[in-house]
């Protein structure tokens, strides 16, 4: 997934979609096709996208030369936080001696270097259904034209190396560029689906690679806080955010052996409830459930007042560390990681591990299955 930033759960009422870089790339290689064969500039579009109806899209350049048609697109995201927004997907077709159509990845599409994607090893980073639709598109516009000289369609994306920086793609395999994405051509602005599915597929890359120990961690700072006293590779570490749940069925699908959740204390008060997605818009932290545990701990009435009182889980924090009552993080983590493995029922090794802001761990539970 291509974000600059984790969305919160769900759609926003109201807000405007946008289309896929796959969904652009097709519109572009159409165009070119179309501009190549009539040998007549194209200024607009339609294609059909995978989600069932049309979409026609404003080309930005057409520039023809005998043997050869390159159209643009500007990526228009809707009011999605897409790094790709306003980029300019290109596409380039010509004429080739060898019957068919090919398909190959330009400047700034991303080389796959790893397996787990469901792409070649060392060839583009144009996911299934794009490449899909582009042949669908040219063919569409080629007919028997393509059996009787060839079409070469070459995507890129000028800015795209510099995109990638801003993505996941490094950690999943996938150097030099973008991926070309979308499996329904159109971009939902803040759409959970699209963040949980690049988790479940950093899983399926990190086993694909041979990890068969992950770490699960709930954001960035933890995630650093982990790679700092956990000897994997960093193929190992997966920044699941809100999808713990799916985070832990996919890894039971993969057969990854261990888990290793790693996060603070807001996190852990929802997953020691067995709220499997932490989003704060739908599961709020249980004062009272903290204050419950905290009486386990040993906290006396005061405190356990004080806890139900807190505004938040790093309030709760605070007045757990002013009490000096350390073994309620030790409870917290042994109930995340007894919660989460009953969750998968017990086909994972759950480990957790929970820190404060600073990075120091405050407990850790599970490593003995």
């Amino acid at each position: 997934m291509e974000r600059d930033q984790a969305p919160p759960n769900g759609r926003r009422r109201g807000m405007r979609t946008g289309y896929t870089t796959g969904a652009c790339a097709t519109a572009a290689a159409k165009a070119a096709t179309l501009a190549l064969i009539t040998r007549q500039p194209i200024s607009e579009v339609t294609i059909h996208l995978p989600i069932g109806r049309d979409a026609t899209f404003a080309i930005e350049s057409c520039r023809l030369s005998p043997d050869s048609c390159q159209c643009t697109v500007i990526k228009d995201a809707g009011d999605d936080p897409d790094v790709t927004h306003g980029a300019e997907i290109v596409a380039e077709v010509r004429w080739h001696d060898t019957p068919g159509l090919q398909l190959r990845g330009g400047v700034g599409v991303g080389i796959v270097t790893r397996p787990g994607l469901g792409l070649e090893v060392g060839g583009p980073a144009i996911n299934p259904v794009p490449r899909q639709m582009i042949t669908e598109a040219v063919s569409e516009v080629a007919g028997r034209l393509i059996e009787e000289r060839g079409l070469l369609v070459e995507i890129s994306v000028p800015r795209g190396a510099e995109l990638a920086r801003k993505t996941m793609n490094a950690r999943l395999g996938i150097i030099g560029g973008i991926s070309i994405l979308g499996t329904t051509g159109i971009v939902q602005p803040w759409s959970t689906a699209a963040w949980r599915a690049s988790v479940e597929q950093a899983i399926d890359v990190a086993v694909a690679n041979g990890q068969r120990h992950l770490v699960l961690t709930t954001g960035g700072r933890s995630e650093k806080f982990a790679m700092a006293i956990l000897p994997l590779p960093e193929i190992a570490f997966v920044e699941m955010g809100i999808f713990t749940g799916a985070a832990l069925r996919r890894c039971v699908a993969r057969e990854v052996e261990q888990v290793t959740l790693g996060g603070m204390v807001g996190k852990f008060a929802k997953l020691a409830q067995g709220h499997f997605q932490t989003h704060v818009a739908g599961n709020q932290v249980d004062p009272a459930f903290l204050a419950e545990l905290a009486g386990r701990a040993g906290a006396s009435a005061v405190v356990q007042t004080a806890i139900r009182a807190a505004n938040t889980a790093r309030h709760v924090q605070g007045i757990i560390q002013e009490a000096g009552l350390r073994d309620f993080f030790q409870l917290l983590a042994a109930a995340v990681a007894t919660r989460s493995a009953a969750y998968v029922r017990g086909r994972l090794q759950v480990e957790a591990i929970l820190f404060d802001f600073d990075g120091q761990i405050l407990g850790r539970a599970g490593r003995d299955g």
